[in-house]
Order: C-alpha cells, then sequence, then structure tokens
C-alpha cells in the first residue's frame, strides 16, 4: 500500500470523536454454555480465540434496539443536544430489516428532525467506512455532528452446530458522535488536527453470511478462518503504516491502537510483527467476542469509561473482515 507524494500533501478536513456509547445485551453466553449444545470447551476455545463469553440478543432484543440505546449513550457522553446532530450513519450486516434501515428508524426513535441517515455494509470494516462516509456527508452539506453507530445481531445468523463460527460472534453496538472540524482548524498556529483514513477492499467469499440470493447457498454464516487470519495479519500492519507514513508520526506516538476484535491471536500476531507494545493495543473480545461492525465502537465506548482515552489522545483504528474489506482510521477523542 505505497503513499503517493501527492497523497502526503492532500490536506484531509479532520474529523475527531466527542462521544462514545455502547449497548450490550441481555444474555451472557459463556463458553461452558456452548459446550452444553456443542462440541466444545472453554480449554478449546480461548487458547485459539482470547474469548470466554460474548452476549446474544433476548427475545425483546434486535441491532436496532441495541443502536437506539448505543446513540443515546453517545449523546449523553458528548454532551451536545439530539436536535444537534445533522446525519445519522449505521454500519451493520445484520440489520433487522432490508428496509426501513436501522439509521431510519433511530432518526424517528431518537425523535430528531427529518436529517439524512443511511446504512452501509462493509461487515467488520463497517465502522471505518462509516466514518468516512460521514466525514465525507458533513463536508458536503457544511454541517458540524454526525451519528456513527455499528451495531449487529449476529447470533441469528449463526448455525449451533458449526463450532468453527458460532463460538467467535456476539451481539452488540457502539456508537461515537463525530465533530466535522472547521477547514482551518489549526493552521494558524501550525497545530493542524490529525487525520488519515485508508479504506480498500479485495473481493473474497472467504466469509459468507445468509443474504436473498446468491450462487452459493448459504443459511448461516460460514467462515475460512485460515484464510482469514492470514489477510489480517498481514492487512493490519500495512494499513498502519500506511496510515503512519501519510501523517508522519510513529508508532510510539499513538495513545492506543484500536483494531477489530476478532480473535487475540490476530492482534498479538500483528505486535509481535511491529515489534510494538501489546498495551498500545486495547482488546475486549474476551467478554463480548467478534462483533463485526460493533466491535471498534464498543471498544472506544470501554475505553472512554475506563477513562483510557483523554483529551486529545491520539488513536488508530483498524477494521477488516466479510468482503474482504479493510479500513483504517488516524484521529484523536476530545
Amino acid at each position: 500500500m505505497p503513499v503517493q507524494p501527492e497523497e502526503k500533501r492532500m490536506y484531509m478536513q479532520a474529523i475527531q470523536i466527542i462521544g462514545a456509547g455502547s449497548a450490550e445485551p441481555a444474555r451472557v453466553v459463556t463458553n461452558d454454555d456452548l459446550a452444553n449444545i456443542m462440541d466444545t470447551s472453554d480449554d478449546w476455545i480461548f487458547p485459539r480465540t482470547g474469548i470466554h463469553s460474548r452476549r446474544f440478543c433476548a427475545e425483546d432484543e434486535t441491532a436496532g434496539t441495541l443502536a437506539h440505546r448505543a446513540a443515546e449513550a453517545a449523546i449523553r457522553d458528548a454532551g451536545i443536544k439530539k436536535e444537534d446532530l445533522d446525519l445519522i450513519l449505521v454500519a451493520s450486516m445484520s440489520s433487522d430489516y432490508a428496509a426501513p434501515t436501522i439509521a431510519a428508524t433511530l432518526q424517528k426513535t431518537l425523535g430528531l428532525r427529518e436529517i439524512p441517515a443511511l446504512d452501509i455494509n462493509a461487515a467488520c470494516s463497517g465502522f471505518i467506512y462509516g466514518l468516512e462516509v460521514a466525514r465525507g456527508l458533513l463536508m458536503a452539506s457544511r454541517k458540524r455532528y454526525a451519528l456513527v453507530v455499528g451495531s449487529e445481531q449476529l447470533s441469528r445468523l449463526l448455525s449451533m452446530e458449526d463450532r468453527n463460527t458460532a463460538v467467535l460472534f456476539g451481539d452488540g453496538a457502539g456508537a461515537c458522535i463525530v465533530e466535522l472540524l472547521p477547514e482551518d482548524a489549526g493552521i494558524e498556529n501550525g497545530t493542524k488536527p490529525l487525520y488519515e483514513a485508508l479504506l480498500g477492499s479485495r473481493g473474497s467469499d472467504v466469509i459468507l453470511a445468509p443474504g436473498c440470493y446468491g450462487t452459493t447457498p448459504v443459511d448461516h454464516m460460514l467462515m475460512d478462518g485460515k484464510e482469514v487470519f492470514l489477510f489480517a495479519v498481514k492487512t493490519i500492519p500495512e494499513v498502519l503504516e500506511a496510515l503512519l507514513e501519510k501523517s508522519g508520526l510513529a508508532l510510539e506516538d499513538l495513545d492506543y491502537v484500536v483494531c477489530h476484535q476478532a480473535n487475540a491471536r490476530i492482534i498479538r500476531n500483528v505486535v509481535r510483527k511491529l515489534h510494538a507494545r501489546e498495551e498500545q493495543f486495547f482488546m475486549n473480545m474476551e467478554t463480548y467476542g467478534n462483533t463485526s461492525g460493533a466491535s471498534i465502537p464498543m471498544a472506544l465506548a470501554e475505553m472512554k469509561q475506563k477513562n483510557l482515552l483523554k483529551h486529545g489522545a491520539k488513536l488508530a483504528l483498524i477494521g477488516f473482515g466479510a468482503g474482504l474489506t479493510y479500513g483504517g482510521a488516524l484521529l484523536t477523542v476530545r
């Protein structure tokens, strides 16, 4: 992923995260619970994945209701009024319906004016794609605040007879309020806000989820774990290094790297490959599993709750997953 000279010179109008919130389903499903219904155990799952438990939606919970709760929490954390929002964007591969979208439903349930609202599906990279789509729409409309949500109910896409995938995934939602900073922010005093982004895709069917049509009939989520692992451990360092080169920063300049929370072994392999400090790479899949597009904003919300994110903290956010898609962003939190 070489960085072209013209890319280095390009000024990217920055966004920053000013609030984060999450919503956890009520039902906790441990590895021991799964061992009661399939041939598996905590001793088999945890060393391979770093996952001890995950959350599954109860009967009255959906990706939409989780998105609403996470959005309310993010708005409170940001300290803005709901009426200040100019855009809603939801990343999900497990939306309740093809239509209406989760985003459009949020516009109604949050009681907002008739602002733009849309869903996107880039699977586990969805939240990163969502940040860039939100930034572009805010710039085009000359607006200020966007609600960017990742929300998933992956449990309904799983077969409890397939231990290769069923043990990995969970349900949940995370939301962030992002602010588009003024075009001339920091120019006067030479402190241009940090923002860089990189998105890409590499078409592949190594992860499949049910849909309406397809040449390969699928009734539950399927994944070639080995191929996904190889893709992730190669792509994460490439994305991170390209972003750092574009920004002129070094890895040591970042406060945290927050990757899609798919598998602890993936992240630890990346840490070794980069000769980095493991504590710089936040992980929380132990209690949530892989929540696809929700995993990064859920991690950010937990980090804020634990007071890990100070004002001005520099973050690298990196997603990877079905598509295959990948994406990364360097930005700050307020």
